[in-house]
């Protein structure tokens, strides 16, 4: 394994919960995962991952490739690790929509929605774990749904770390194909291995995205549709709501939050081989977060927007990681007076 551990894999605690919110229908799945015997925990040593507008967070950010997650790698350096499945997503409840025909119902799982679940479980682990704040680490959607939390609550979080940010756009989302939408949307094994593909010249596919890595994310993933999973092919329920505020904020050039109210210290990673959120989108981003503490912008060559379930996802855990586990220097007294009052 390239990544050095602090801890044997084998070390490793895990433990799963069922979170309740306003819908007696809706549960949230969150898992975490420790080094055995932690009994101090920290705002600076605790995360919480969100994933995407498509899949889940217990497959991908929890996904054990050559028999690692990027959770256990953290976990062994000593985190406190979370991750949660929105609802409509994995292992969490799906809303009653989506048991009905898609086009019976609207856009199901709004960022707004989405949000409201991310703070859910931020209050949970803070006072589970007796903390103030914790670090947030989003991906796609995620970013989003992350920064505009933080937004609204800098003092909550300490480190803010964005996979692939979303923002404005001038052609529609991937995951939009256009027409009337109903609550939820259809996603096939060979609609989800063309999408993150996509671009991706042929002979650098398999270096990028080995096949059996590609088959054991999409066997974790479909099978957490209990719907899905019956049919021939396979097939995974998504909810619209995403694809909604992407017609009606971000591809109409209305931002859902301002990222100038972001304060603390953020990280943005980028794939070059990135055609959801291409680069343009990660430069604008980067330009916007004016008051952040410091920030930072990590680009990786061959990744695409998956870039961490892909051959170079030992550089994005070696970037977030060096990210979270230290500052920068303080250079001036007015730096220092800052830091004690955030």
């Amino acid at each position: 394994m390239a990544f050095a551990t602090k801890h044997d894999l084998s070390s490793i605690e895990t433990q799963e919960f069922m979170i309740p919110t306003e819908r007696q229908d809706v549960a949230l799945f969150v898992r975490n995962k420790r080094v055995a015997g932690l009994k101090a925990f920290a705002s600076e040593r605790t995360v919480l991952f969100v994933h995407g507008s498509t899949y889940p967070a217990s497959t991908s950010f929890d996904l054990a490739l050559d028999g690692v997650s990027w959770m256990d790698c953290l976990a062994a350096q000593g985190y406190d690790t979370y991750l949660v499945d929105l609802r409509g997503y994995g292992r969490s409840s799906r809303p009653a929509e989506m048991s009905a025909p898609a086009e019976d119902g609207l856009p199901v799982v709004r960022t707004e929605t989405a949000a409201g679940d991310v703070e859910r479980v931020v209050n949970f682990i803070r006072q589970r774990r007796g903390i103030e704040q914790l670090n947030l680490i989003g991906w796609s959607w995620g970013t989003t749904i992350m920064a505009s939390f933080t937004a609204g609550h800098n003092d909550l979080v300490n480190k803010l770390v964005l996979l692939a940010p979303q923002w404005l756009r001038t052609t529609p989302s991937m995951s939009d194909t256009g027409g009337p939408l109903g609550s939820y949307r259809i996603v096939s094994r060979a609609d989800a291995k063309a999408r993150w593909l996509n671009g991706v010249p042929a002979d650098k596919q398999d270096a990028i995205l080995p096949a059996n890595w590609f088959e054991t994310w999409a066997d974790a993933t479909f099978a957490t549709d209990d719907w899905g999973r019956t049919q021939n092919p396979q097939l995974l329920r998504a909810p619209n709501g995403t694809v909604q505020d992407s017609r009606e904020y971000w591809a109409a050039g209305r931002p859902l939050y301002s990222p100038s109210e972001i304060h603390v210290p953020t990280l943005i990673v980028h794939a070059e081989r990135d055609r959801d959120l291409p680069l343009d989108m990660s430069r604008a981003y980067f330009s916007l977060l004016t008051s952040a503490r410091y920030k930072r912008w990590v680009e990786i060559g061959d990744g695409t927007h998956s870039l961490f379930m892909e051959t170079c996802r030992w550089q994005v855990f070696e970037a977030v990681q060096s990210f979270l586990d230290n500052d920068p220097p303080i250079d001036s007294a007015n730096e220092l007076k800052s830091r004690r009052e955030m």
